[in-house]
C-alpha cells in the first residue's frame, strides 16, 4: 500500500471558477441607513397644500353642518320656550353667551394673523432698507420695532440701549445691527433653547418607542408646538390658524429647497463620519429626526424674526444638533 499523499491530476481544473472571480457582497447595511421617515411624512403632510376639489368639500360641508346645527339650536331654543318660558330665556342667554365667546375667539384669530402679517411686512422693509441703504426707511423699522416689544419686560434694557445708541447711527446697516444686538439677541437665544428641547423630544421618541404612527404624530406635533413657541418668543402670538399657516410656510419652504433630507454630513460634528450606517436602526432614526427637527427650528426661527440676519450669523442647525443630542447619543453609547 502506498505511504504519503495521493495526487489526483485534474484536467479540467482550469474551467472551474476561482473565488477571486464572484461578484461582491452587496452592502445591506446602506439601504437600511436610517432617513428620518417620520419628520419627512410630517413635514410633507404639514406642507401639504389641499387641491381646489378638496376645499370646495371641506367649505360645503361646514356650512352644511354649520346650516343644521343653527336649525337644530332655533327649534330647541322655540321648544323650550313654548314648554317652560323661563327655560326657554335661560338657553337663549347661554347661546347668546356662546356667540359671545365664538365672536371672542374669532376677533383673537383675526388679530393674530394681522400681527404676523405686520411681522412679515418689518421683515421685508428691513430688507429694503438694508439693499437700497435707505436711512429713514431703517428707522421706521426700528420704531416699529420698538412699538412692537413696548411692556416687555425682556426687552426693557435692550430698548433703552437703543434709544440712547441710535442717534449715532448715521447708516441703515449699522442701526438694524444695533436693533438686532440689544433687542433680539436675548430673544435668539430664547428661541434656540426650544429648538434644541424640541429636537431633543423627537430624537428620545423615535429612539425608544418603535411604531411609525407614533413618531410621525409625534414630530408633526413637537414641531408644531416648537413653531409656535418661536412665534411667541419673536412677538407673534399666533392663533390655531395663525399657528397652521406659520406651519406650511416654514415646512414648505424646506420641501420645496429639499431640506427635510439629511445625512452624515450633519451628524458628523456629533457622532463622527460613516458611524451612522452602523448604529442600530432605532437610534439611528431618532437622530436624523432630531436633527430634521433642528433643520425645521432654524427655518421657523427665519421666519419668525422680525428682522433679517445681518451682524449676528444664522444659528448652524449643526450646531443645535450637536449641542441637544450629545447627551442622548453619550447615554445610549454607554449602554450599548
Amino acid at each position: 500500500m502506498a505511504k504519503g499523499p495521493v495526487l489526483i491530476d485534474l484536467e479540467e481544473a482550469q474551467d472551474t471558477p476561482s473565488p477571486a472571480d464572484a461578484p461582491p457582497v452587496p452592502d445591506v447595511g446602506r439601504d437600511l441607513q436610517p432617513t428620518g421617515q417620520a419628520m419627512q411624512t410630517a413635514a410633507r403632510l404639514a406642507a401639504h397644500k389641499p387641491s381646489r376639489l378638496a376645499r370646495w368639500f371641506w367649505s360645503l360641508l361646514l356650512m352644511i353642518i354649520g346650516a343644521a346645527v343653527s336649525v337644530a339650536t332655533w327649534d330647541f331654543v322655540t321648544g323650550m320656550m313654548a314648554r317652560n318660558l323661563v327655560f326657554g330665556y335661560g338657553i337663549i342667554a347661554m347661546v347668546g353667551a356662546f356667540v359671545l365667546v365664538l365672536l371672542a375667539i374669532v376677533c383673537k384669530e383675526l388679530a393674530a394673523l394681522t400681527r404676523l402679517r405686520r411681522m412679515d411686512r418689518m421683515q421685508a422693509a428691513a430688507r429694503t432698507a438694508l439693499s437700497e441703504e435707505d436711512l429713514p426707511q431703517a428707522r421706521a423699522v426700528v420704531k416699529d420695532l420698538t412699538a412692537l416689544y413696548a411692556g416687555r419686560a425682556d426687552t426693557q434694557w435692550g430698548r433703552e440701549r437703543l434709544r440712547e445708541l441710535s442717534g449715532d447711527q448715521f447708516d441703515a446697516l449699522s442701526l438694524l445691527e444695533l436693533a438686532e444686538s440689544e433687542m433680539l439677541s436675548p430673544l435668539d437665544q430664547q428661541a434656540v433653547h426650544e429648538v434644541e428641547a424640541a429636537a431633543r423630544q423627537v430624537a428620545t421618541v423615535t429612539a425608544l418607542v418603535p411604531l411609525a404612527l407614533v413618531d410621525m404624530l409625534t414630530a408633526l406635533a413637537a414641531n408644531l408646538r416648537m413653531i409656535r413657541n418661536i412665534a411667541e418668543i419673536y412677538g407673534g402670538r399666533g392663533g390655531v390658524l395663525g399657528n397652521w399657516r406659520l406651519a406650511r410656510a416654514v415646512m414648505a419652504h424646506l420641501v420645496a429647497t429639499g431640506a427635510v433630507a439629511v445625512g452624515d454630513d450633519m451628524l458628523e460634528p456629533l457622532i463622527g463620519g460613516g458611524l451612522l450606517g452602523k448604529l442600530s436602526r432605532r437610534f439611528g432614526e431618532g437622530l436624523v429626526n432630531g436633527a430634521l427637527t433642528a433643520r425645521v427650528g432654524v427655518a421657523a426661527l427665519e421666519v419668525c424674526r422680525p428682522l433679517p440676519f445681518t451682524r449676528k450669523k444664522r444659528p448652524s442647525a449643526s450646531r443645535i444638533v450637536k449641542q441637544a443630542l450629545t447627551g442622548v447619543f453619550k447615554s445610549d453609547g454607554e449602554k450599548a
